[in-house]
């Protein structure tokens, strides 16, 4: 089948590989333009762009995609079917019903749940308990359109945003494997997603970032995983700016909200409810990233001490 494969970051990936090694007939790929980045502002590739170009698949990066140029270049390249993953574009309707089989999208949730940019980290920020990824045929809605294929996984008490992400990523690839193979078997049952109102996954911002103490210990353990890899949660220890990259709940509990209870290998803090979270992993303002215990040898947190909300 020959397909537009259109997607920008590193989760995009998988997905363009399995229709290479499956045979698929990638006409070409749509990606975000270059951007320039690091200290030099050079200009580099996104993730799925690397990926086409290691295959000799033709690239395209539309500045837009209502002038007329994306158009132009799918009745050039003539797909049954787009293949839409994480792109970071909102695709207007000439493009959605340009071919046969329309445009598909790779979501990383399970519709209608978590529709919007960022399905992966608030389902792990509101400490839901499975995830998965929902095959879906585009409308001109926000991820509004029929039901295709689904599959889930759990998510666990200790997963990060970032492992969530990754496994997702696995499973978007065999999801939308399946989801081709049944449009070419014609064998599909699009199902109309409910009319209800579900939590809308907004974009990340660092706003989100300061963890309150006050909330329970569940509560601050699925903002810090949530946010991990970014933005990170931070606090305030001793009045330096602190990013908090790993935690786990603990079986301590007593002590006030943000108080230091134990610092033995870990720094164990109260929250709101009584019970305890071990900080596993953080990164002092202007630091390298450093296990607790690592940060404990060089220093000195005394037990009684105080995280603040910052």
């Amino acid at each position: 089948m020959r397909i537009v494969f259109m997607g920008t970051p590193e989760f995009a990936v998988p997905c363009l590989e399995r229709l290479v090694s499956d045979g698929e007939e990638v006409v070409g790929v749509f990606t975000q333009p270059d951007k320039p980045k690091g200290r030099g502002y050079e200009l580099s590739f996104s993730p799925v762009k690397e990926c086409a170009l290691k295959h000799n698949i033709p690239v395209f990066q539309p500045k837009k995609m209502k002038d007329g140029e994306a158009l132009k270049i799918l009745e050039e390249l003539k797909p049954e079917l787009n293949i839409v993953v994480a792109y970071g574009k909102i695709l207007p309707k000439q493009i959605l019903y340009y071919p046969e089989h329309r445009s598909v999208n790779i979501h990383a949730s399970l519709l209608p749940a978590y529709r919007g940019a960022a399905p992966i980290q608030w389902a792990v920020l509101n400490g839901e308990k499975e995830s998965g990824v929902t095959s879906m045929l585009m409308d001109e809605g926000l991820d509004t359109g029929d039901m295709l294929l689904s599959k889930k996984i759990p998510i666990t008490d200790e997963m990060t945003a970032g492992e969530l992400h990754d496994r997702l990523s696995e499973l978007g690839a065999e999801v939308m494997s399946e989801t081709v193979k049944a449009i070419k078997e014609n064998s599909l049952k699009p199902q109309k997603q409910p009319e209800t109102t579900t939590e809308y996954a907004a974009m990340l911002t660092k706003e989100l970032c300061p963890v309150d103490f006050n909330h329970s210990a569940s509560e601050v353990h699925n903002k810090i995983r949530g946010l991990s890899p970014w933005p990170v949660a931070t606090a305030r220890l001793n009045g330096k700016w602190v990013k908090i990259h790993l935690s786990r709940l603990s079986e301590k509990s007593g002590g006030k909200p943000g108080e230091v209870v134990d610092n033995d290998g870990v720094l164990t803090v109260c929250c709101g409810d009584g019970r305890c979270i071990d900080i596993l992993c953080l990164q002092l303002e202007g630091k390298k990233k450093m296990s607790a215990k690592d940060f404990l040898l060089g220093h000195r947190i005394e037990k009684g001490t105080v995280l603040e909300k910052g």
